[in-house]
């Protein structure tokens, strides 16, 4: 059994079946690695293990001694430096965070139907916008409206980060699984509060890398853009291809997106300024481009690439920022959510996001999964993302 660790975090993966017997030993190595106390645990789990999670999620919370357990179910897997795209069995990371006060709370479309306005999760929660940190956010992809859920909790806890991501599992069913405490869920979601004296640091890449100059867009509609700079959108964009060398617009044939800011009051945008968004089609006679977005007139625009050389530049970058905002701090542990479209696939080679987060962050008890769709934030909003990397670090306040 390989186990990623430090002083405050512990992650392994159960590359079997299931075995209570050994899975309880297993879980009390688990415990034992980590000599201080478990405050929190996750765990994520294949499909094969459906008919087995309450055993196991009661197996883990009593012989691992896990006071909140939250987590789901995935056809792929991160403990430690690993991505396990190919394999079975389960991960699990616990976590001493020394001072939190951690809140969980499972949600359901009903309630995302029900909302009327912030009040209304605060009372559901039992969370105020001044008692939390963070969110950390797990969700079922195919009985929940994510866009619904995530644009009622930005207005209940703004510029507040939750970070996470949506469930994978059985396909062909449509079916996932969501795990808190001992119970299992194949609806809605959880979410786990981070307060008191710990917070999450999130590290959103999108997999893309700007081209181009930063524009305004001075005319749009829904989700089309009209004009760029007041001249006709689709003519911005090919005078942009056109003018990358050679190579690159090989790279950037069919990978073409766009990035929006977020935050206009900036007086110069980076890396992690703009959410990625699909470009969807464009007419070069009417000069407009479709996006996968509603922008608005007034809005930055800058065109990006989507390629593996364009998400490990991305991911290198972000990662090394965030690295020297912490500085010093210690990092008790880590949640990394991969798109289902990153990883070999996308790579050529397994572990980039996981190794790349224990080289900037390392040796860390890293727990993760490869989701449906990941969740983070981009300037002082929260977003569900594609082709993304979600990566919550859960630090000193």
């Amino acid at each position: 059994m390989q186990i990623e660790s430090n002083e405050f975090s512990v992650a392994a993966h159960w590359s079997g079946g299931f075995d209570e017997r050994g899975l309880q030993n297993w879980a009390e190595e688990l415990r034992v690695r980590l000599s201080r106390p478990v405050t929190f645990g996750l765990v994520f789990l294949t499909p094969a293990l459906f008919a087995h999670a309450s055993q196991v999620l009661e197996i883990l919370r009593v012989h691992a001694r896990i006071p909140l357990l939250a987590g789901c179910s995935s056809t792929s897997l991160v403990a430690g430096e690993e991505e396990l795209e190919n394999d079975q069995g389960l991960v699990v990371g616990l976590y001493h965070l020394p001072g939190a006060r951690l809140t969980a709370t499972r949600f359901t479309q009903s309630q995302v139907e029900e909302a009327n306005g912030p009040g209304y999760w605060h009372l559901e929660t039992g969370v105020g916008v001044e008692q939390t940190n963070g969110w950390l956010a797990l969700a079922d992809p195919f009985h929940l409206d994510s866009e619904s859920w995530l644009a009622g909790w930005n207005e209940a806890y703004p510029a507040v980060p939750t970070l996470g991501g949506l469930a994978s599992g059985d396909m062909s069913e449509q079916r996932t699984q969501v795990y808190l405490n001992g119970d299992v869920f194949e609806d809605g979601g959880v979410a786990i509060s981070f307060g008191g004296d710990v917070r999450l640091e999130g590290v959103i890449s999108q997999g893309c890398t700007p081209i181009g100059d930063v524009w305004t867009i001075t005319k749009a509609e829904g989700n089309l853009i009209q004009e760029i700079g007041n001249r006709p959108a689709y003519q911005v964009l090919v005078e942009t291809f056109n003018s990358l060398p050679e190579e690159q617009q090989k790279r950037a044939q069919g990978n073409l997106f766009v990035g929006l800011v977020i935050n206009e009051y900036k007086e110069d945008f980076q890396r992690g300024d703009f959410l990625i968004r699909n470009l969807l089609g464009g007419d070069p006679k009417s000069g407009v481009l479709a996006v996968g977005a509603r922008p608005r007139a007034g809005q930055s625009v800058q065109f990006q690439c989507h390629d593996a050389t364009a998400a490990t530049e991305d991911m290198k970058v972000l990662l090394g920022q965030t690295r020297r905002r912490i500085g010093k701090s210690p990092i008790y542990g880590g949640c990394l959510c991969c798109c289902n479209g990153r990883g070999a696939r996308l790579f050529g080679a397994p572990n980039h996001d996981a190794g790349l987060a224990q080289q900037n962050f390392g040796p860390l008890g890293l727990a993760g999964f490869f989701c449906n769709g990941e969740i983070g934030p981009v300037g002082n909003r929260n977003f569900l993302h594609g082709y993304t990397a979600s990566l919550a670090l859960f630090l000193p306040k």
